[in-house]
Parts: C-alpha cells; sequence; structure tokens
C-alpha cells in the first residue's frame, strides 16, 4: 500500500491540466477581454438584420444586398487594417479605437437609412465592417500575451466560446427589440460597441513604453521585412491555404444547406433545429474538448479536427437524408469543429510578437475571404450539379487536413521563445542597416534574417 501512494500522486502530477485549472489560471485581463468580446458579439446586430433593416425601410433587396456586400468587403480589409494597427499601436489602443468608431456609425445609420442617401450609407457601411472587425487580431494578439503559454490554446477556446454565446444569445435579443422599434438594433449595437471601447481603455493592460521603438525609417523597413518573411514563409502560406478550404467548406453551412434541405421536403425547422444544436454542442463541450486535446501535436489537432468537420458536411448530401441523420452529421462535423478549431485559432498567435499582429490577421482575412466568396460558388454548384456540392466539400476538406498537417508540423517541435529572439534579432539587423552607410546591402541581410522572424509553421 505504501508504494502505491507515491505512483498515484506521480499520475496526479502528470495528469493533463483541466478546464477548471485553466479558468484559474486566466488573468482578470483577459477575463475583461472576453467579457468584452462576449458583450461586443451580442450586440452585434448590423450584419445579421442589415438587409431585414433596409427593406423596411424602403430598400429594394438588391440594393440592401448589395449593401451588405459592402460590408463584407470592408469586414475582410479591416481584419488586415487591425492587424497593422495592432503592430503600430498595440492591442489596447487598436480595440478602444475600433470600437469608438463602430459604435458612431452605428448610430448614424438609421439617419442615413432612407433611399435618398444611398452612396454616404454605402460609404458608411464599408468603414463600418473595416472598424467592427479590425478589433479581433488586436483580441487575438492581446490573448496570445496574456495567457499562460501552457494555456493559450484553451484561451483561443474560452474566445471562440464567448463569441458563439453572444452569436447564439443575440438574435433572441433582436427579436424583442424589433418588436419594439427597429431602430433599437442601432442604440444598443453602438452602445455595447462603445461599452467594449470604455472597458478595454479602463481595464485593459497599457502597451509597453515606446521609448525603445525605432525611428521611422526603421520602422518601415522592419514592416517590410515582416511581409517579406510572411510570404516567403512556405508552411504557413500552406497554413493559410488550409484555412481558405476550410472557410469555403464552412460557408455552405450557411448557404447551400438550408437551400439543400428545403429543396427535399424538410420543414424549416429542422434547419433550426440544426443551428441550435450546433450552438449548443460548442457552448457546452469545446472547452472541455479542448482540454483533453491540447497535450497533442499541433498538426495533429487541426488534421483531425479538420478532416472530421469536412467528412460531417459532406455527409449532408448522403442519399435519403432523415432528419435524425441530419442532426448525426452536424454533431459530427461540430466535434471536428471542438478538435481542431482553436489549435488553428492560436497557431498564428506563435509568431514573434513583433510580427504576431499581422500573422494573425493574414489567418482571418483568409479565413473571412473564404467566408466571403463561399457561399457564391457554393450555391453556383449546388445550382448545376445538385448534391455533387457536397462531394467537392469532401475533396476540399481532405486537401484542407493535408495542408494543415503540412503547416503546423514544425511548431510541433518549436518553442514560442525562438520566434521571440528572432524576431529581435530581425529587429536589431534592420536598425543597424538604417545606420550603416551601405544600407542597401545591409538591408537586403535585415530582410533575410527577417524571414525567420516567424518559426516555418509560424
Amino acid at each position: 500500500m505504501s508504494v502505491s501512494k507515491p505512483k498515484e500522486n506521480k499520475s496526479k502530477e502528470n495528469a493533463a491540466p483541466g478546464v477548471l485549472d485553466a479558468l484559474r489560471a486566466t488573468p482578470r485581463s483577459v477575463r475583461y477581454l472576453l467579457g468584452g468580446v462576449l458583450l461586443n458579439q451580442l450586440g452585434a446586430f448590423v450584419q445579421t438584420f442589415l438587409v431585414l433593416y433596409l427593406t423596411h425601410r424602403g430598400y429594394g433587396v438588391d440594393k440592401a444586398s448589395f449593401l451588405l456586400g459592402a460590408y463584407g468587403v470592408g469586414a475582410v480589409a479591416g481584419t488586415l487594417l487591425g492587424g497593422e494597427l495592432t503592430s503600430r499601436l498595440g492591442s489596447r489602443n487598436t480595440i478602444t479605437t475600433a470600437m469608438s468608431c463602430s459604435a458612431v456609425l452605428v448610430f448614424v445609420i438609421p439617419w442615413l437609412a432612407g433611399p435618398g442617401h444611398y452612396p454616404v450609407l454605402l460609404g458608411i457601411v464599408v468603414v463600418l465592417g473595416m472598424m467592427t472587425q479590425s478589433y479581433r487580431p488586436a483580441a487575438s494578439a492581446l490573448l496570445s500575451d496574456l495567457m499562460p503559454d501552457e494555456f493559450r490554446v484553451m484561451g483561443f477556446s474560452m474566445l471562440r466560446i464567448a463569441m458563439n454565446v453572444g452569436a447564439a444569445a443575440g438574435p433572441l435579443l433582436a427579436a424583442g427589440l424589433i418588436q419594439i422599434d427597429w431602430n433599437l438594433l442601432f442604440w444598443v449595437d453602438g452602445s455595447s460597441a462603445l461599452a467594449y471601447a470604455l472597458l478595454a481603455a479602463f481595464l485593459l493592460p497599457r502597451p509597453a513604453s515606446a521609448a525603445d521603438e525605432p525611428e521611422p525609417g526603421t520602422a518601415a523597413a522592419a514592416q517590410r521585412s515582416a511581409y517579406g518573411a510572411m510570404a516567403r514563409d512556405g508552411r504557413f502560406l500552406l497554413y493559410l491555404t488550409s484555412m481558405l478550404l476550410s472557410a469555403l467548406v464552412y460557408a455552405q453551412f450557411f448557404a447551400v444547406l438550408p437551400v439543400d434541405l428545403d429543396e427535399a421536403g424538410h420543414s424549416t425547422a429542422l434547419y433550426s433545429g440544426v443551428l441550435t444544436l450546433s450552438s449548443a454542442l460548442l457552448i457546452s463541450f469545446e472547452l472541455a474538448v479542448t482540454a483533453r486535446i491540447r497535450r497533442w501535436r499541433a498538426s495533429t489537432a487541426a488534421t483531425v479536427g479538420t478532416f472530421v468537420y469536412c467528412l460531417g458536411i459532406a455527409g449532408f448530401g448522403l442519399p435519403g437524408s432523415v432528419p435524425a441523420l441530419v442532426l448525426l452529421t452536424t454533431a459530427v462535423s461540430v466535434g471536428g469543429l471542438m478538435v481542431s478549431g482553436p489549435t488553428l485559432w492560436a497557431h498564428p498567435a506563435k509568431a514573434g510578437e513583433k510580427v504576431r499582429g499581422r500573422y494573425i490577421a493574414a489567418s482571418q482575412t483568409v479565413f473571412g475571404l473564404g467566408s466571403a466568396v463561399g457561399p457564391a460558388l457554393g450555391m453556383l454548384m449546388w445550382t448545376h450539379y445538385g448534391d455533387g456540392v457536397w462531394a467537392t466539400c469532401a475533396v476540399l476538406g481532405t486537401l484542407a487536413a493535408a495542408l494543415a498537417f503540412f503547416g503546423l508540423r514544425p511548431s510541433d517541435e518549436q518553442p514560442d521563445a525562438k520566434a521571440e529572439r528572432t524576431a529581435a534579432q530581425a529587429e536589431e539587423t534592420t536598425t543597424a542597416a538604417a545606420e550603416e552607410p551601405t544600407a542597401s546591402a545591409t538591408a537586403e541581410e535585415a530582410t533575410a534574417t527577417a524571414g525567420n522572424a516567424v518559426p516555418s509553421g509560424a
């Protein structure tokens, strides 16, 4: 008996930290960050209800849909903008600025929603899309900075849960507001964005002192080096391609699936049940799943999860789909999302501090681009080939899983600290280049050094 106790204690010491351990280890500033994300997402009504609101105000469906598309274009550009602002202003200032501008723009929409103000409203909607999305790279970068290394992937799982809770509860709140006054959608949306801006300004950590920041010319050289490093990072490009293909498949869940179910004679209640089931599973189990797979290799979690998710999506094309089978394939696809999602989201955050915001922005921009063009491509294929779209999803998903494996494989062994050291070396080399008389030759060395600023798996 005396021998078994030490073994038991050793087993407990080696056990993977669980959900409660992650929650206890979460810094207060991260709690504020996640609370702000939840609050903002809870009131994010513009994208969901913009078309309905504008048709209510007298617009035709074509013009209202075009405005929604313009919002999407702004959102894709805003993610790139957010990465650049994060690198220049810091995460806290980027969130504060983006959410403050978003609040102002949302507040003015009801005054400009009349058909006579269409050109002005178009410009407002594009800029609003940019501001609304530009906080996301900053939030991800700050989460990566503040969360303990061993709980970083679980931190991104918490971020996803906060977004999903807001996305699930927001439409319920909107349904009640619409019964009172359509304009309340924008008053509440703007208020939630403003509340997040104030929370960020007063409760999130201040950026590091700017005393050691490089001169403007040196900063510009470092910026070019960072983008050059990203363009030459072959494995990160594989990761980005995997994210693009995954987004194309993901988009069919919201674009083709409801139309396909209706064509098959199922009621709208079935698709509502699919959405409810997916949200409930993600909110209830993603953190627990992440706690179990967090010791897996990053490439394994990303590959297995992506393949299972896309396999579930492809299952919607099985012949003779009955409601039970549709719900089962939904559960399978959501299970894959829970395995791969946090790892894929956390992956760009392994980059060095100087380039982290840009890497995160590139990842989110590529996924946003796939989500934007995916519905049009999916509907085009469904119109011409019917259920062949689901077989295409299976092929794209398999390819995405393979690319995720090769793109993330090096990050299994390379610690984050190496990225930090190499990024610092790149900055030092770039600074030296600005001071040397032979600037052109030395700048090329700085660019080459910066090519290693992020490990090949980012």
